[in-house]
């Protein structure tokens, strides 16, 4: 990394993630993905919370170096160590797994359900 690069702290649709901004257009800004900071959320985005949806989608965190457009307006500067990736997503994703076992809900109930698949896709077991 070059001295002029920066780390930002970005979200992108429900995960939120640290990197590089590479570019800036349109009031989106290009993030070179580094670490995760916090798990997407599982389910159905139209239909937040619900279990009993059409369509419970799995959603897996963006991967290391992947880049995404995000909106401006979710780009902060990050301060602080940069933890490499596989760290970031393991405590990123049980922390998501802690909270939602403390949610009986349906919802959380399936969640928990990707969430333990996307672990063993990560490997991180």
């Amino acid at each position: 990394m070059t001295r002029t690069e920066k780390y930002v702290l970005a979200s992108y649709k429900t995960g939120q993630y640290i990197g590089i901004a590479e570019d800036e257009r349109n009031q989106m800004v290009l993030v070179q993905i580094l670490a995760v900071k916090s798990h997407p959320w599982q389910g159905d985005l139209h239909h937040p919370k619900q279990a009993d949806v059409p369509f419970f989608q799995e959603r897996r965190a963006l991967s290391y170096s992947e880049r995404a457009w995000v909106p401006s307006h979710t780009v902060k500067e990050y301060q602080g160590e940069l933890p490499t990736y596989q760290d970031s997503l393991r405590d990123a994703l049980l922390q998501y797994i802690e909270k939602l076992k403390e949610d009986n809900s349906d919802w959380a109930n399936r969640s928990l359900q990707c969430l333990y698949q996307l672990k063993k896709d990560y490997k991180l077991d």
